[in-house]
């Protein structure tokens, strides 16, 4: 009989918990342990991966068509050895060893140095009616990162976590459950880091020893424990594999990296060519307008108001010769109009692409067409339909989707009048014939699967263009199909300092393309406020302004020249640095590293960046340490180990050191390691104003390198060979510093440039740029 774990809260049943392990079968990957009819499997798919797998019955659930995006039979085989002892099974790699207990079975992972981690704990592996779950050691000085967009702190130790989808408008540092539900984390404590993916899109939650201290557990309402563990030890390496395992982002438009302009709403396209004229006029770099719901007629998805957005080609070809793209929103509910010739309605109802109730009635609810179905995009036919409807878009020259509203957030009656937020019944059959399941399963799936639609039909109906998507609900692996924002944020400056460490964890939960609305979504910005936050936007991979309908206006220019010309500045940095943060979301493609990132990522053994929040790093060589309070003009910055230079003047540090910086409102602290190379391009006012014919590298003394990424920034040519890279390095020698220019690679040829290495505090020497190596002295 299983055995059974009580526990304090009389209210629920008692746990049942695993046998000892009776009988092993080992194949070529998969180890299993057979408990009575209860069930453990241990895959070994990579020297630093293994899944875990524990079912209560005799039978492990089959793949889903939304699994992960790297099977466990897709993975090459490596080697590991089994050794069976009289109480353990050791498994062991290259890198890790798994000992599994025999009686109780209970799992722990050691590195090759002996070092513990993922320990189970009392009581290991359990379920109950409806729920599994799973216990796990908390290590001394262990820190807990990752969880898709939690609000508040960088570590999340001691706080409760859970997965479900939801609109977590006026959000705040207490909320738990947001629009992202990626049940992914780093663990890490110097010298020892591990990844774990709770591989469940059931209603699913993290315990970080908020219940019991020293013990984290996990639990799901699905009918199996299904999760990864992967050894780092670095952050670094744990992100790879991960986004091995749950895909990694294509390269989007260049010019998605420039500046976007949005507000709910420019609500016709007079006001938008307005916008567009102001942002030219003021010498504002400016390459996305977005438009937010007022576009459509009635709110109806995909289309067009004939009053407010007569001519929306016209609008459109217009803003594209002064280098502007549009992106739209797109909302997932189909407003109910049988008798109205509502073409998208039509179309999904008699294809029965809407989702039902159980008792076969069109389930329904109110968002901003008022009454409204939803489509199913968990069936590829649906998908598909969906893709195509885009068109209606695509056609007129729309170069970005914007999906919002997709956790899906819905009314039980109109909007404006007094309701509540109601979800699809969690029954209701969602999924194709053949693996047909219910919202249960699938809700933190929706978001996810409309990203996805959405960035395979504008593979069809922009074959040869990159195409810009932004999602506010998504599942772990969202960064296949689209890059996420923050949600409906506000114009606190509470909110301000809190998007840097939501931010930091969605890219150590694998999503490297992230924003959050510059200025506040609801409430009216000060002049102070926005200025400050334009300047952490300039860090931000998404860099958008944004704002809400009943707000202020929160355009650069609206808070007086003085912010007007802060904005400018650094929106005109963000422009000159696109030639290094392209690069990065290069490697972000290529490695899953974020883009955005907590100073741990790249000093993951120093203890004093574990919790440190306020300050990030735009690669590995810029640190910036934003300033987040109403009237502060000095704050403590914490440099780690190595040399650091400040940006601005050229002071030099040498850390790890704690400085006091001082951040007039028109500077925002921002320091560069040593031996950084970045390159620079000239000011443009978006980003294909002209081919990039002067470059400028920017070094700071010291021993480094960096490898230059180049492509034509629209097309998908990049993906046959249609690229280059640039090493660059940099080291000192005596009385001198030699920068080494290795000959360019690759099949790509960038437009002739003159190239300006600035040694910076030294001098600077140019020369054109043909490919070829070269290597340049500086006397010092």
């Amino acid at each position: 009989m299983p055995q059974y774990f009580g526990q304090l809260h009389t209210t629920e049943p008692a746990w049942s918990i695993l046998e000892g392990v009776q009988t092993i079968q080992q194949s070529d990957r998969h180890i299993l342990f057979k408990c009575g009819d209860p069930c453990l499997s241990i895959s070994v798919l990579a020297p630093n991966l293994i899944r875990v797998r524990m079912t209560p019955t005799s039978e492990f659930l089959p793949r889903r068509s939304w699994a992960v995006a790297q099977a466990d039979e897709e993975w090459p085989t490596v080697p590991f050895e089994v050794r069976e002892k009289a109480e353990t099974i050791e498994i062991e790699t290259e890198q890790l060893r798994v000992v599994v207990s025999r009686n109780p079975c209970r799992i722990q992972c050691f590195d090759k140095s002996g070092q513990p981690f993922a320990h189970d704990a009392d009581p290991g592996m359990g379920w109950r009616t409806g729920t599994i779950a799973g216990w796990k050691r908390i290590e001394a000085d262990e820190h807990f990162y990752g969880f898709g967009e939690p609000t508040g702190l960088l570590d999340q130790r001691s706080k409760v976590k859970t997965n479900w989808t939801s609109d977590a408008i006026d959000y705040d540092v207490l909320t738990d459950s947001m629009y992202q539900a990626i049940p992914f984390f780093i663990a890490l404590r110097p010298g020892l880091g591990y990844g774990l993916f709770f591989n469940t899109t059931f209603w699913s939650r993290f315990d970080l020893g908020a219940e019991q201290p020293g013990v984290w557990r996990m639990e799901t309402h699905g009918g199996e424990l299904d999760y990864y563990i992967i050894y780092g030890p670095e952050p670094a390496k744990i992100l790879e594999t991960y986004t091995q395992l749950t895909g990694r982002m294509p390269l989007p438009p260049k010019w998605s990296l420039g500046y976007h302009q949005c507000r709910w709403s420019y609500e016709s396209q007079d006001i938008v060519s307005k916008l567009a004229n102001e942002f030219r006029q003021r010498r504002i770099p400016c390459d996305v307008i977005h438009l937010d719901i007022d576009y459509m007629s009635g709110y109806r998805v995909f289309t067009w108001s004939q009053k407010r957005f007569a001519n929306p080609k016209e609008l459109i070809d217009n803003l594209k010769q002064d280098g502007f793209k549009v992106t739209t929103i797109v909302d997932p509910g189909v407003k109910y109009e049988p008798e109205a010739d509502y073409k998208v309605f039509d179309e999904g109802l008699n294809n029965d692409y809407f989702i039902r109730k159980t008792n076969g009635q069109l389930f329904h609810g109110y968002v901003w067409p008022d009454k409204a179905v939803f489509a199913d995009f968990l069936r590829p036919e649906v998908r598909d339909w969906w893709g195509s409807l885009l068109n209606s878009l695509t056609d007129v020259g729309v170069a970005g989707i914007w999906n919002d509203m997709n956790e899906p957030t819905l009314d039980d009656r109109p909007f404006g009048d007094p309701g509540k937020k109601i979800a699809f019944p969690l029954d209701a059959a969602q999924g194709p014939t053949d693996e047909r399941t219910t919202h249960t399963e699938t809700h933190n799936l929706y978001g996810q699967m409309m990203a996805q639609a959405s960035y395979q039909g504008l593979e069809k109906s922009r074959p040869t263009e990159r195409s810009f998507f932004l999602t506010r609900s998504g599942y772990a692996g969202i960064q296949r199909w689209s890059a996420v924002w923050t949600g409906d944020n506000q114009s606190l400056w509470e909110h301000l300092e809190m998007s840097l460490p939501m931010m930091c964890n969605l890219g150590l939960s694998g999503v490297a393309f992230v924003g959050s609305d510059i200025g506040g979504f609801a409430g009216n910005a000060t002049a102070e406020l926005f200025a400050r936050w334009m300047q952490v936007g300039m860090l931000y991979p998404l860099m958008r302004g944004h704002s809400a309908l009943t707000t202020a206006q929160h355009e650069p220019w609206v808070f007086g020249d003085r912010v007007e010309k802060i904005c400018r500045e650094y929106i005109e940095l963000r422009y000159q640095l696109l030639p290094y943060i392209y690069t990065l979301f290069w490697k972000a493609a290529n490695t899953g590293s974020p883009i955005l990132r907590p100073l741990l990522y790249d000093f993951p053994n120093d203890p004093k960046t574990f919790t440190l929040a306020d300050q990030v790093m735009l690669g590995s060589s810029l640190l910036a340490a934003p300033i987040y309070r109403p009237g502060v003009e000095h704050r403590a910055v914490y440099l780690p180990e190595g040399s650091w230079y400040d940006w601005w003047s050229g002071e030099t540090f040498q850390g790890p050191i704690h400085i006091l910086a001082h951040a007039p409102l028109e500077r925002m602290p921002l320091y560069v390691r040593a031996g950084s190379i970045i390159p620079m391009a000239p000011v443009m006012q978006y980003v294909d104003e002209r081919p990039l014919d002067q470059m400028r590298l920017r070094i700071w003394m010291g021993t480094g390198e960096f490898t230059l990424y180049e492509d034509d920034g629209h097309t998908f040519e990049y993906k046959t060979g249609a690229f280059c890279t640039t090493t660059y390095h940099v080291c000192s020698q005596g009385q001198q510093t030699i920068v080494e220019i290795g000959g360019r690679e690759g099949n790509f040829s960038p437009a002739t440039r003159e190239v300006i290495v600035e040694l910076v505090g030294v001098g600077e020497q140019s020369f054109v740029d043909d490919g070829a190596a070269r290597q340049l002295t500086f006397e010092i």
